[in-house]
């Protein structure tokens, strides 16, 4: 279950809390490091802070953008302060962030999503996510360095596994019952804004309106089969329209 838990850091610009973030993981279970455009990697600072994790930046994926490395995964959650102009979900508590991470973890790739150390994720970035997470740290200074973050939620996550049923104890759910992936819900939302450019509900890319829905999606967590039978809606809408246009 832990293998299913990916911890995805976005553009890092020290490549010595690559090696910290590596080391909190390595404590906690966690070993799918994956990094989006690190500014220096491999370097030697990353190696030294790792310590006695170096085989997880050994095996640590990099990739060109968020999208790739979380297009597989089924719950996305970036690590943020709350951004209220953002209607995406979010976890006031991250136990509560944990549990549901740790629970889709059973059967399908998981994702904790954090930005880099000045300022964390861009708001393109944590639309990329199907959640947003926040430390509830002191109020009058809640400033925690990038290992920092990590460590705390790689605990969270670690505790809500050690409180998980294990083995045959929980019968995984079946496929069309799981939580469609991040690629599987990027494609039903281009398709969702096809459609309604062509119906005329939207006359130009709405991007508010189109985030909008993103949350009301997110929120409902449709199953696979659910996402299917949305995607075949779609689909004879759009059939619908275009032999209307023709007509």
């Amino acid at each position: 279950m832990l293998s299913n838990i990916r911890v995805v850091l976005v553009q890092t610009f020290h490549p010595g809390n690559i090696g910290s973030a590596a080391r909190a993981m390595k404590t906690m279970g966690l070993r799918d490091l994956v990094l989006v455009s690190p500014k220096d990697f491999p370097h030697a600072e990353a190696t030294r802070l790792a310590a006695g994790a170096t085989d997880l930046l050994d095996n640590v994926r990099v990739v060109d953008t968020l999208e790739q490395a979380i297009q597989d995964c089924v719950r996305v959650v970036g690590a943020s302060a709350r951004l209220r102009s953002l209607p995406l979900p979010h976890y006031d508590e991250p136990d509560d962030m944990a549990a549901d991470l740790v629970e889709d973890a059973q059967t399908d790739p998981v994702a904790l999503v954090f930005g880099r150390e000045r300022y964390g994720l861009t708001n393109e970035e944590i639309q990329c996510c199907s959640h947003q997470v926040s430390i509830p740290t002191n109020p009058d200074y809640g400033i925690l360095n990038l290992a920092q973050a990590v460590q705390v939620l790689a605990y969270e996550v670690r505790r809500a596994w050690r409180r998980h049923p294990q083995g045959d104890a929980r019968v995984p759910r079946p496929t069309d019952d799981r939580m469609p992936s991040r690629a599987q819900m990027t494609h039903f939302h281009e398709h969702l804004s096809r459609v309604m450019c062509q119906s005329g509900f939207l006359t130009q890319p709405h991007a508010r309106t189109e985030a909008h829905l993103q949350a009301l999606f997110a929120r409902a967590e449709p199953s696979r089969k659910e996402l299917s039978l949305l995607r075949g809606l779609l689909a004879s809408l759009e059939t619908h329209l275009e032999d209307g246009q023709q007509g």
